[in-house]
């Protein structure tokens, strides 16, 4: 596996989303490689840092009894390596059941409003910090909409090219919430600028529109037909809102 294939694969490799034999290539190539051993420990770092930011609320207690009541025991000493998604979580020390219920139940207690744009805001805040954020820089909307065939479940639709106010840089694949996401990158000025686009069925999206602040960001959020849009930066509001029209109607 070389490096551009482990870097597309790395957020589905730190959720403990692959399957065991792609997880041993990746951990191979982790092991030899330290460009990406570094990349690795910066997304994992930047995740950390997010999660102890973000606030976190009790789940029902009906929610914590019936989890804990179907929570396996634990595995005898050494039995196991731990899966790499744990370190994702706060409280790494709760190892009961009903501990273990308040974690999971955490993003569940969230409305869907605003669980999609702290999603939102973290995934810009990755793009912002990584050392290599493109997966394929630009040459034009027409060059970078292409390079996802294949590599995503779903078709992008983005009806604007870029233009000399907000400039288009390039594309990665990402994640948000539970599915793959196309991510362009923008920019006005000295502030960068990032749009999601994701699969919309089971969210709850505003048709027309939606803004929002959120850790000194706007996001804001749209659907259009079977696809979810999400511009998250820390430009204007007015002229990121500038940006949202061109890229929901095409400039």
């Amino acid at each position: 596996m070389d490096c551009q294939a482990v870097r597309l694969s790395m957020l589905s490799y730190q959720r403990g989303q692959l399957d065991p034999a792609a997880r041993e290539e990746i951990r191979g190539h982790l092991a030899t490689c330290a460009d990406c051993s570094r990349e690795d420990a910066a997304e994992r770092g930047l995740t950390e840092a997010l999660e102890e930011r973000l606030p976190q609320h009790a789940a029902p207690l009906a929610l914590k009894r019936r989890l804990a009541s179907q929570w396996r025991a634990e595995p005898a000493a050494g039995s196991l390596r731990p899966s790499p998604w744990r370190r994702w979580w706060p409280a790494a020390a709760a190892a009961s059941a009903v501990a273990a219920a308040l974690l999971i139940a955490w993003p569940l207690s969230r409305s869907g409003e605003s669980a999609m744009v702290a999603e939102a805001v973290n995934d810009h805040l990755r793009m912002v910090t990584s050392r290599n954020p493109l997966d394929v820089e630009s040459g034009g909307i027409h060059e970078v909409k292409p390079w996802f065939e294949g590599r995503l479940d779903f078709a992008p639709v983005v009806p604007f090219d870029g233009d000399q106010d907000f400039p288009l840089h390039g594309g990665a694949v990402g994640y948000f919430l539970d599915r793959k996401a196309a991510i362009f990158s923008f920019s006005r000025r000295l502030h960068a600028i990032t749009l999601i686009v994701f699969r919309a069925d089971g969210l709850s999206l505003p048709g027309s529109l939606s803004d929002v602040s959120s850790r000194g960001f706007n996001v804001i959020l749209w659907r259009r037909g079977e696809l979810g849009y999400a511009l998250v930066s820390d430009v204007d509001r007015r002229e990121l809102s500038q940006l949202a029209v061109k890229l929901s109607h095409g400039s």
